[in-house]
C-alpha cells in the first residue's frame, strides 16, 4: 500500500473556509539550510511564553524529527503490514486536532529538513530534488490546509559552498569536481524550488526572503510567516555556522583522512572555480528577477524588515552584521549585475 496525495484540498476544509469558520493556520518554515534557519529557531524558543499567550504554538526540530514527522517520507512497510507513511499522517493530524483544542490558532512548523537534508542535495547535485513531493505529503497530512510557505533562499555559490562545508565537517567524503560539475549541468534553481513547493501546496501562500538582506534579523522571519508584529532579537547570534579552512583540514585529520583534498588558505572554502561560481550567481540574479517581476504570480519576494510586494529592484545588500565574507561576497556580486 502506498500513500496516494490529493491533487487540491479536501472538499471539507474547503466548506470550513467559505463558510468562513476558524480554522487553525498551519504555517511552514522550511528554511532552507544555510540560511540563518537555527537562529531562527532558538529565537523562537526564547518567545515561546509571549506566542503561546496569543495562541500561537511552535513546533522546532526538536519535535519534529523526534515524534512529529517520522516516517512521513517512507514508503516502506512495518513488520505487522502497517504503512509507515500513512501511520505518521494519522499521527500528525492527531497532534493538530490536539492543538486546536488548547485553541491554537496559529501553528509555525520550523524544520530545514522537512525539504531534504544538504547531503542529499550534494550526493543528487541538485538542489531539494524531492521539496514538491516531501510538500506535498506534508500537505496532505495536515488535510491540506498549509495556510502559508517561507522559504530563505541564498546566492547559491555561497549556499553550495556552505552545504559542502557542513556535511564535510559532519564526517561526509570532500565532493569532487565531478560533483560540482553535475550541480553545474543541472541548473536546478530556487525558481524551480518555489514552482515544486506551489504545485504541491496548491493553497498555501509562499513567501520568499533574501538571506542576505535578512540575515540577523529573525523577528523578520517571524513577522514574515505570521504577519505579527515580532520583538526584536537583542542576543545577536549567529549559530552552527560553516567552519574556515582551517577548521575543516583539522576535522580531517582528527579523522584520518588526507587535509589535501581540501586547498590551503584561510576563510571560507570556495569549492567552485570562479567560473563556475559566477554562473551560479546569475542563476541567483535570474531568481531575484524572476520574483520581482511577481513570480508569475506564485510567490511573494519580502525584501524589507516588514513584509511588502517586491520593489522594482534588487536587495540592496546584507544590512546587519553577519559573517564578514558574505557581505563582501554579496555586495562585489550585486556591483556586477547593476
Amino acid at each position: 500500500m502506498t500513500l496516494s496525495l490529493p491533487a487540491e484540498w479536501p472538499n471539507g476544509a474547503a466548506r470550513l473556509q467559505r463558510l468562513g469558520r476558524t480554522v487553525m493556520d498551519v504555517i511552514l518554515h522550511l528554511g532552507a539550510h544555510r540560511t540563518a534557519t537555527t537562529t531562527f529557531q532558538h529565537y523562537m524558543r526564547d518567545q515561546a511564553d509571549a506566542l503561546s499567550a496569543q495562541d500561537i504554538e511552535f513546533w522546532g526540530p526538536r519535535r519534529s524529527r523526534d515524534s512529529v514527522f517520522p516516517g512521513l517520507f517512507r514508503n516502506s512497510t512495518a513488520p505487522r503490514g502497517r504503512n509507515v507513511a500513512l501511520r505518521a499522517v494519522g499521527r500528525i493530524r492527531m497532534f493538530a486536532t490536539q492543538a486546536r483544542a488548547r485553541g491554537v490558532k496559529q501553528l509555525l512548523i520550523s524544520d530545514e529538513n522537512l525539504l531534504g537534508n544538504c547531503i542529499q542535495n550534494i550526493r543528487a547535485g541538485r538542489l531539494y530534488p524531492a521539496a514538491g513531493e516531501r510538500t506535498a505529503r506534508i500537505s496532505f497530512a495536515f488535510g491540506g490546509r498549509l495556510r502559508r510557505i517561507v522559504l530563505s533562499i541564498r546566492s547559491q555559490d555561497l549556499w553550495w559552498a556552505s552545504a559542502c562545508a557542513l556535511t564535510v565537517s559532519r564526517g561526509h567524503p570532500v565532493p569532487g569536481a565531478a560533483q560540482f560539475d553535475a550541480i553545474l549541468r543541472a541548473r536546478r534553481t530556487w525558481r524551480d524550488v518555489i514552482m515544486d513547493l506551489s504545485c504541491a501546496a496548491p493553497g498555501a501562500e509562499i513567501e520568499v526572503l533574501a538571506f542576505e538582506t535578512m540575515q540577523g534579523q529573525p523577528e523578520g522571519i517571524l513577522r514574515t510567516a505570521l504577519g505579527i508584529e515580532a520583538p526584536k532579537d537583542c542576543r545577536g547570534r549567529w549559530l552552527n555556522g560553516s567552519r574556515d579552512l582551517p577548521g575543516l583540514r583539522a576535522g580531517l585529520v582528527d579523522r584520518g583522512q588526507n587535509p589535501d583534498l581540501l586547498p590551503e588558505g584561510t576563510g571560507r572554502w570556495m569549492p567552485f572555480t570562479s567560473e563556475q561560481s559566477a554562473e551560479l550567481r546569475e542563476q541567483y540574479a535570474d531568481d531575484l528577477h524572476w520574483l520581482i517581476a511577481g513570480a508569475d504570480g506564485l510567490a511573494t519576494l519580502t525584501e524589507e524588515s516588514h513584509p511588502t510586494r517586491a520593489d522594482p529592484s534588487l536587495p540592496m545588500g546584507a544590512q546587519t552584521k553577519g559573517q564578514m565574507h558574505d557581505q563582501g561576497q554579496f555586495e562585489r556580486y550585486m556591483a556586477q549585475h547593476r
